[in-house]
């Protein structure tokens, strides 16, 4: 299924272009083009709080009932058992690495853990680039 990454919680004096596009524009423009349903996954957090409920639950829902488009939210991870399993052991992790102990460490995928802390030239500074919101 095609994806798309849109913006919510717009934030500063509304004459200061912000992230675009935004989700209610965003849901317009997919209803304009015939898309029959959207899901939004709040990928930037995880838990549910208030920039979710109110801009996804709360606005973007109103506006896709407005438009009669059918719109879901998936869940975040929140409390999850198995969330909160793999943030304990990445403390415990962490901790066995800080008191200089070896330890196994988890990765997922073919390139394996990377460092923890970045070695000299590992991250150099880029060259400024313009921003892309109101361009």
């Amino acid at each position: 299924h095609p994806w798309r990454l849109v913006y919510q919680s717009r934030s500063g004096a509304p004459h200061i272009p912000w992230l675009e596009p935004d989700i209610c524009e965003h849901l317009e423009a997919e209803h304009a083009a015939g898309v029959p349903a959207v899901v939004m996954a709040p990928i930037g957090f995880v838990s549910d709080h208030m920039e979710v409920l109110y801009d996804l639950d709360t606005e973007a829902t109103a506006k896709a009932a407005e438009l009669g488009l059918p719109v879901r939210r998936s869940a975040t991870v929140g409390s999850d058992p198995r969330f909160a399993a793999a943030v304990r052991e990445l403390v415990l992790e962490r901790a066995a690495v800080e008191r200089g102990e070896a330890t196994a460490r988890c990765a997922l995928g073919a390139l394996g853990a990377s460092h923890d802390v970045c070695p000299v030239g590992c991250c150099p500074a880029r060259v400024p680039r313009p921003a892309a919101a109101g361009a």
